[in-house]
């Protein structure tokens, strides 16, 4: 039996909704088509393994859902404005501070750290999303969406800043119910904030703050010249590509409040109901029972655990063993760190892919030992209980027992059950799950990382000014017959003939 056949009664999908707290079976908005957005990072530094587990975690959503039959439009945004906020709106300009200290301009502190991300995901295999929209190219309609919102009677300006109205939307609308926050219970902050003076209540947030002299990003607008508030630029550009209502919105657990909290709130003044049918959220990273933090000295950038320069690992692990331990645990499960854990998936991870390599070369036999067929079911079982992965991986070793039998002539499957297997198996390692065998191109796939990080190198030395350093990178790989060829779209590499 085709794979295919299965989708008819496979189509059973169920997403666990934070906003409810349950599992529902999903059931999109448009028949065969899924809209999804999912928040992306704030380039101002390098993205860390806790972001990385978020986009890991949504690209086996995407991937799953294309493998299902839906098609499926992935908005993944960046946020190139600065304006990050705490629970009650201090403002940091994250990109235009670290600008300033690494004394370039912002849009080049952009730049340099969405090279980064993108490159990073590339290393973890995951597939590029539909719109990756960037919030300075939607300034206007993050303008207009103000504007309707002040139209509606859900926001206030005070001195060129315009800010959102909570004491008076959430008297008509239900607020903070996905994060189980009471506001009216929140003590007020004694602590003198950023703009606190100007709000007419502690919990009210930013939607276009007023640019100080001193800023450097800033746009004109109805209210004179600023920058939007972190919260608006989802709300502009999710209901710009996916419409008022769409089905599955997605990011990391630490957004719930107060981003999607003041997402909702936005939208719903904004339109007249709620933007999504379904809110996702991945769990945090751990390092030894820790919580992941640059203070305790526990906090890993991807090119860190890669080559293993870090004081707590013994050694490095490639993008692949990472993204296999990652599927070892449920995407709303704490991921905890460890080199045991690490060194566990490495050996579990090559198992899978020599399993893989084996089966290519099983011999069918007469009969059947192995019900392929309930395995397969198992696998869209599993994946269809909230994207279960590491039930899926459970089910997989079970055909690794399999695939191991059958090729030391233990066990006989049938020509057409391994071809089942065949297709079973390809479909959810490496199209679903977005592993990849490593030992089949490790040479290239080696050769890349590591130009991938000398250019990172570089790049840094030339940030920093260090042009001599960045010279020399350039000249010695010359001497090796490598090329680097510079633009504005970034740094690339080739051969010279």
């Amino acid at each position: 039996m085709c794979i295919r056949l299965f989708l008819c009664t496979m189509k059973d999908l169920s997403v666990y909704n934070s906003q409810t707290r349950t599992k529902e079976k999903f059931q999109p908005i448009h028949k065969d088509f899924v809209g999804l957005y999912v928040c992306g990072p704030t380039v101002y530094n390098y993205a860390h393994l806790g972001n990385c587990r978020t986009f890991v975690t949504f690209d086996v959503v995407y991937r799953y859902l294309l493998h299902l039959g839906y098609k499926v439009r992935y908005v993944r945004n960046i946020t190139d404005v600065g304006h990050i906020t705490t629970e009650f709106d201090e403002g940091v300009d994250r990109i235009g501070d670290q600008a300033k200290l690494e004394q370039v301009e912002p849009m080049e502190i952009v730049q340099k750290y969405t090279l980064y991300f993108h490159n990073m995901l590339q290393q973890f295999n995951t597939l590029p999303p539909s719109i990756e929209p960037t919030a300075t190219g939607h300034i206007v309609e993050q303008i207009q969406m103000i504007e309707t919102i002040l139209k509606n009677g859900y926001a206030y300006e005070v001195n060129g800043s315009i800010y959102f109205d909570v004491k008076k939307f959430k008297d008509e609308h239900p607020y903070g119910e996905m994060s189980g926050r009471n506001v009216d219970e929140l003590i007020e902050n004694t602590r003198e904030l950023d703009g606190q003076d100007e709000k007419r209540f502690f919990a009210d947030f930013a939607l276009w703050k007023k640019a100080s002299p001193e800023h450097i990003m800033r746009w004109p607008s109805p209210w004179g010249e600023g920058f939007p508030g972190w919260h608006l630029e989802c709300s502009a550009m999710s209901t710009k590509y996916l419409g008022e209502t769409f089905d599955i919105h997605g990011g990391g657990m630490d957004l719930k409040f107060p981003h999607h909290e003041s997402e909702i709130a936005q939208n719903t003044a904004c339109c007249g109901h709620k933007p999504v049918n379904y809110w996702m959220h991945g769990n945090m990273l751990t390092v030894n029972g820790q919580k992941m933090s640059k203070s305790l000295g526990n906090s890993f950038l991807p090119h860190e655990l890669f080559i293993g320069d870090h004081p707590l690992l013994n050694q490095g692990y490639s993008p692949m063993v990472v993204k296999f331990f990652m599927m070892q645990a449920h995407y709303r499960s704490t991921l905890d760190f460890s080199n045991e854990a690490l060194t566990a998936s490495e050996k579990g991870y090559k198992r899978l892919m020599e399993a893989v390599s084996k089966l290519e070369t099983c011999n069918p036999g007469p009969t059947d030992d192995f019900q392929v067929d309930e395995f397969i079911a198992s696998c869209y079982e599993a994946m269809n209980d909230d994207f279960n992965t590491p039930v899926l991986v459970a089910h997989l070793f079970e055909a690794v027992k399999v695939i191991n039998s059958c090729f030391d002539k233990k066990l006989s499957l049938t020509s057409e059950s391994i071809s089942k297997m065949k297709t079973a198996i390809h479909s959810f390692v490496f199209d679903v799950l977005g592993l990849k065998n490593e030992s089949t191109n490790q040479t290239e796939d080696t050769t890349e990382a590591l130009m991938q990080l000398i250019i990172q190198l570089r790049q840094t030395a030339k940030s920093n000014k260090d042009f001599a350093a960045s010279d020399l990178i350039r000249d010695e790989l010359k001497k090796l017959n490598i090329q680097l060829n510079d633009s504005k779209e970034g740094t690339t590499w080739n051969y010279e003939k």
